[in-house]
């Protein structure tokens, strides 16, 4: 469906034919119109499909057609730099509009809060925040949202992982009654529907593709031990054919402790964890974005607030504890249709989250043999534990001695 067809104002078409967006994604597809029509929404489509643009276009559309319109829409989402990503999609969309924005979050210095203390005095057509700090411009009567119309949850299935549900029923309570809301999810378990059925009323559903990495993703698997990880790493990272590379570790220690291990042997890299400040983290995504920086690594709180386009190899150097969070990491390449390699390191405690995964996804990821240097590490190796539980022991029988 071309962009053209949904009659925007065309000041809002002239940004979008000058970014060089032509057809809508399926996600567009369906939920433009939708939201144009006032209904709420509930979608769940999965990672790289448009599902911003798909939210931010119809808002931005009658934002663009009203007067009154301060403080006129409402965007939560679980991490400052998701925000700060949906930000700049709302700048460059509506360059050709005079349509304003303000992000809220937690971490800034003194000066980024004044600035947004400012902003809400003034008031602005579109706020986009995380939970904690916008409670406390609520709960000082700084912001007032008493006439807003549009309230949009993004990646709620995260934000309910990471403990918002409180927060986000507090936020609820400043807000007016009569408003269009919009849920977007990449995953629908029970506790989501639980969350829609308090906010929304009679609410329209699509759902796109759930829980299924783009079919532009080349997934592999190496069943390997830790001690191994390193090395096949140095290998894999061939500048020439991955120039844009994004590790995920289990955790902060892990990052950093990679980070470190990764520039000693030569690689530009750096690592991005919650111990920087704000102006360090938004400094090494710019570098990163930009192609300064060819690898990042981070946790899975990276996985959803990334987007960035040319990431060519995703690796995952711990496999993920929940099998979703599996999919937002790999989708952060082959993103709009491109293509990219996604591999999986997995070593013999993660043999059961690597069969969750492939459960999820209903396929079988390629398995790649360790080349024959690392010596004979086989699947059943890497994967299976003794019925004890203690570690095995290999017994060798003795050569003859040559007589």
């Amino acid at each position: 469906m071309d962009f053209k067809d949904f009659n925007f104002n065309p000041d809002l078409l002239e940004g979008l034919l000058a970014m060089g967006f032509r057809n809508a994604t399926p996600i567009q597809e369906q939920a433009i119109p939708l939201i144009l029509a006032d209904k709420d929404l509930i979608a769940c489509a999965q990672t790289g499909t448009g599902k911003t643009g798909a939210y931010l276009l119809p808002v931005m559309n009658k934002i663009s057609l009203q007067e009154n319109r301060h403080n006129n829409t409402l965007i939560l989402a679980p991490t400052r730099e998701l925000a700060q990503q949906i930000d700049l999609q709302v700048e460059a969309l509506s360059y050709f509009t005079n349509i304003s924005s303000l992000t809220v979050y937690g971490g800034g210095d003194g000066i980024a809060y004044e600035q947004q203390k400012r902003s809400m005095r003034e008031g602005v057509d579109i706020i986009i925040a995380t939970p904690g700090r916008l409670i406390s411009h609520l709960s000082s009567g700084l912001l007032k949202l008493d006439q807003l119309q549009h309230l949009i949850l993004d990646e709620a299935d995260r934000m309910l992982d990471m403990g918002f549900y409180d927060d986000i029923m507090k936020i609820i309570s400043f807000l007016p009654e009569k408003r269009q809301t919009v849920l977007f999810s990449a995953t629908m378990p029970p506790k989501i529907r639980t969350l829609a059925a308090k906010l929304l009323h009679k609410p329209e559903q699509i759902s796109i593709a759930i829980s299924q990495p783009a079919a532009g993703i080349n997934q592999q698997a190496y069943f390997i031990h830790d001690s191994q990880k390193v090395k096949l790493l140095t290998e894999l990272m061939n500048p020439e054919v991955y120039p844009s590379v994004l590790i995920f570790a289990s955790t902060k220690e892990k990052v950093k402790n990679l980070g470190k291990v990764l520039r000693g042997l030569k690689f530009k890299a750096e690592a991005f964890h919650s111990d920087l400040d704000q102006k360090e983290r938004e400094a090494i995504l710019s570098e990163f974005k930009n192609k300064r920086v060819p690898v990042l690594i981070g946790t899975d709180v990276l996985s959803r607030g990334i987007d960035v386009e040319g990431i060519s190899l995703v690796i995952n150097f711990d496999v993920p504890h929940d099998p979703e969070d599996y999919v937002h990491r790999i989708g952060r390449t082959a993103r709009a249709a491109t293509t990219g390699t996604a591999i999986t390191l997995v070593n013999d405690k993660d043999k059961r989250k690597f069969a969750n995964i492939e459960k999820l996804i209903d396929k079988a990821i390629n398995r790649i043999p360790l080349p024959e240097h690392f010596g004979p590490v086989t699947e059943r190796e890497a994967t299976e534990k003794p019925a004890n539980n203690k570690p095995r022991r290999k017994f060798f029988k003795k050569k003859p001695q040559a007589k």
